[in-house]
């Protein structure tokens, strides 16, 4: 089962992330996310993390589909894939310390940008499609110590957020078996 969310806050061409200060991806910038609490739908958690990690409560959110991994051909999980969207003239000054790490604005060129190692692993995997494309993906990253070495991006024929769908994706689709990583 999924039991993680994600999100990518935008405004016009720059994202808000956070540089992480706990584990996972400790002193990297990432989305804004957390651990499905018991009984939260995956939307409700996402918003429910937004909240308490930016306080931010104007914005339209867009689910985008699922990032799931395999690490050393064992620990099998995954996280729900948000975009949010705040309006051009909405305010939010960082650099700004909070309980989880830093959250600041940073540009599109500069999270892509290949020579870029501050960010999250999987972010250069996924996030073009976030910015170009209209489907929901499932985007499957192997990490082999600690190192991403390979990843698939599959589009999802049902692009909904609920548990249901996703397990049912899970267990009919192969991602509960992810592709050989030969």
């Amino acid at each position: 089962m999924i039991t993680y969310n994600i999100c990518f806050i935008r405004q016009g061409d720059r994202f808000l992330l956070l540089n992480r200060e706990k584990p996972s991806w400790m002193g990297c910038w990432n989305g804004i996310g957390g651990k499905l609490e018991e009984g939260e739908t995956p939307r409700e958690s996402m918003e429910r993390e937004i909240l308490e990690e930016t306080g931010i409560t104007d914005y339209k959110l867009h689910y985008k589909g699922l990032v799931t991994w395999l690490t050393n051909e064992a620990e099998i999980g995954g996280m729900y894939l948000y975009t949010a969207e705040v309006t051009e003239d909405f305010v939010f000054a960082g650099p700004v310390k909070t309980e989880e790490g830093i959250l600041d604005w940073k540009k599109i060129d500069w999270i892509l940008h290949p020579q870029n190692k501050g960010i999250s692993s999987n972010i250069p995997v996924f996030f073009p499609y976030l910015l170009h494309e209209e489907g929901c993906y499932d985007h499957f990253c192997d990490y082999r110590d600690g190192k991403l070495v390979k990843h698939q991006s599959v589009l999802l024929e049902i692009a909904e957020d609920s548990l249901e769908m996703t397990e049912f994706y899970l267990r009919n689709k192969g991602a509960v078996s992810f592709p050989n990583p030969s």
